[in-house]
């Protein structure tokens, strides 16, 4: 893991590495949704990025500055599954072999696509099992490198990059949401705000189930929970990253967050108002909006839709279910 935080010019850096083989994806507006938050959205829409993540962005920009030997040794990581699926392609992308440890219980699309990126897939129980100490014994078995999923300079760095393009094409924003988990995300795209936008705020949005990020920002300190049993599937994770904590405590306004009942409602939104297919973990950063719709009235309004890899099957399941308020 790289020792030292990343900065705004690590973004910049990032951005330059990533242009002409990361998408520039789309800025999307809604109607509907202004009108029922009573603000200006724009939704940078991550759910389109090459395998249908921002993880791509982070995974790319790390992998791409390993010198050849490491190349050849290879990348062994973790993930529930959209930081797999990104180092599996980024691997590819750059002829490298790639180990990937994944919950049993990861969506069956996110497991499939990893494997159809070219990568090995390792299982594991993630209520029982140690995922870090497996990858751990892979790394040292193989001499492959470790790359964390959102606990790495570069990976945050590449993160940022969506952000930065956001800013970009839609000028400075009152407030940016983005979902939270390890908060690689979260802490590349308030690096970002604060080198373009610094008048902007920055909120997390994380399952109500694992608001570890939230405990963490009001006790001043990283909180760890166990495994949250929550439909984002994205955001389970037991506590935010060591790189990442420092940033958001110094960027990030506050953590909100969101239900199951309401991230399932955001996802009938996204699929039936923009006709976009967003994962449950995408769907944090609308669902706190439409849910504190009165602190975001009246403002301009940055989300980023982290991800849409969900499969065809629980999505009909969730939608077909009765609507949340």
């Amino acid at each position: 893991m790289s020792a030292a935080a990343p900065c705004f010019d690590d973004v910049r850096s990032a951005a330059l590495r990533l242009q002409g083989i990361a998408h520039r994806t789309p800025v999307l507006t809604s109607t509907y949704l202004n009108q029922e938050v009573g603000a200006e959205i724009f939704f940078k829409c991550e759910n389109l990025q090459r395998m249908g993540a921002f993880k791509f962005r982070g995974a790319y920009n790390a992998l791409a500055q390993l010198d050849d030997a490491q190349k050849q040794a290879g990348v062994v990581t973790f993930s529930s599954g959209n930081h797999g699926q990104a180092v599996a392609m980024s691997a590819r992308l750059l002829g490298m072999p790639a180990t990937v440890v994944m919950p049993s219980d990861a969506p069956t699309m996110k497991i499939a696509a990893t494997r159809g990126y070219g990568a090995d897939v390792v299982l594991y129980d993630r209520y029982k099992d140690d995922r870090e100490a497996i990858t751990a014994d892979i790394a040292q078995r193989s001499g492959a490198l470790f790359l964390h999923p959102y606990d790495h300079a570069d990976v945050i760095a590449g993160q940022g990059t969506a952000a930065l393009e956001l800013f970009d094409e839609v000028g400075p924003l009152d407030a940016l949401l983005t979902p939270l988990g390890g908060g690689g995300l979260l802490a590349g795209s308030a690096l970002a705000a604060h080198g373009v936008a610094p008048a902007c705020q920055v909120f997390g949005v994380e399952p109500l189930a694992g608001n570890d990020g939230q405990q963490s920002l009001r006790e001043g300190r990283i909180v760890t929970i166990a495994a949250p049993k929550t439909i984002a599937d994205g955001a389970q994770t037991k506590s935010v990253g060591r790189l990442n904590f420092p940033i958001l405590q110094k960027h990030v306004s506050e953590v909100l967050t969101a239900t199951d009942g309401q991230l399932v409602d955001a996802m009938r939104v996204f699929a039936s108002r923009m006709k976009l297919v967003v994962e449950p973990t995408g769907c944090l950063a609308l669902a706190a909006v439409r849910a504190h719709r009165e602190r975001f009235a009246g403002r301009r309004i940055g989300i980023v839709i982290s991800g849409g890899n969900v499969d065809v099957e629980q999505m009909c399941a969730l939608l077909a279910g009765p609507a949340v308020t």
